[in-house]
């Protein structure tokens, strides 16, 4: 009997979907009621003896009505089409078994069905992506439909597949560990070299890449460029080049000198016709005295 203050779950009514989730809840429901024993043994409750006292007798009854009981728990949640299939049975133990036989198959399609499951579970892997909850929901799953096929399957197997998933977790974690760290090391080297490629030059090897921002060549510093903007041109007076560079080289300073030579030359020249002139004038005198 059920507990006091307890009510258990209806079953769902089967309707020739999902047998193995079923049959649990099922047996379940029958177990809350003491029916359980009933269908899974079959057997018919011991005879009264011609001395059996009120309690033996009620006794008796109870085992009896039992049976009455779980054929109606078992007809009830079944769909009326799957009802049909078993209201010629007479006891809930055969409607069970016929259930079972109809729709969890006979031994050799159960055999099958354990080999594939078996197989099933042996190939069950980690997907990239999943979780190691639905990896986890995937191995009990597969796990509870061969244990309602009646096969025992130990916890121990399932603690060795979940230590596998675990081992291969580590070593790919390691792995991509190891990938990163090798790609960072790879990005570092890189970047020490770009740094030191960046890295400022001294004067001496900065001079050579300087350019100059008056001419714009390259190769020296501004202060000894001969078109700097403070530079003045000693021939022309203006800014901006040195009379190295001036195009008015021979221009107005050297025509002064030239000139200037030219005045001297005319001075020395006049200065020996006047030496000339006296000497003349001399040498008449004396020729008249």
């Amino acid at each position: 009997m059920a507990s006091s203050g307890f009510s258990p779950a209806v079953p769902p009514v089967f309707n020739g979907e999902g047998f193995h989730i079923w049959v649990v809840k099922m047996r379940t429901y029958l177990q809350v009621f003491d029916l359980w024993e009933v269908v899974n043994t079959d057997a018919d409750p011991i005879p009264l003896r011609a001395n059996s006292t009120v309690a033996q007798i009620r006794q008796h009854a109870d085992e009896r009505t039992k049976r009455h009981k779980a054929m109606s728990c078992i007809q009830n949640y079944v769909s009326d089409v799957i009802f049909t299939r078993i209201m010629a049975c007479k006891t809930p133990t055969q409607a069970w078994d016929k259930l079972k036989e109809e729709f969890q198959g006979i031994e050799r399609t159960r055999q099958q069905q354990l080999l594939n499951l078996r197989r099933e579970f042996e190939n069950l892997k980690m997907k990239e992506e999943e979780t190691v909850k639905r990896y986890s929901n995937r191995i009990m799953f597969v796990v509870n439909s061969i244990r309602l096929l009646g096969e025992q399957f130990s916890e121990a197997r399932i603690m060795e597949k979940e230590q596998r998933r675990a081992s291969r977790m580590e070593e790919h974690q390691e792995g991509a560990f190891q990938g990163k760290a090798k790609a960072a090391s790879s990005t570092t080297a890189y970047k020490g070299k770009k740094t030191l490629k960046n890295r400022p030059k001294p004067d001496a090897a900065r001079r050579g890449d300087q350019s100059c921002k008056h001419c714009k060549r390259p190769g020296y510093p501004e202060e000894w460029c001969w078109f700097r903007s403070d530079a003045q041109s000693q021939y022309c007076k203006k800014m901006g080049y040195i009379e190295r560079v001036c195009k008015n080289k021979g221009g107005p300073r050297q025509n002064q000198a030239q000139q200037k030579n030219v005045k001297a030359q005319v001075a020395e020249d006049s200065s020996d016709h006047e030496e000339q002139a006296f000497a003349v004038s001399c040498s008449a005198g004396q020729k008249k005295s």
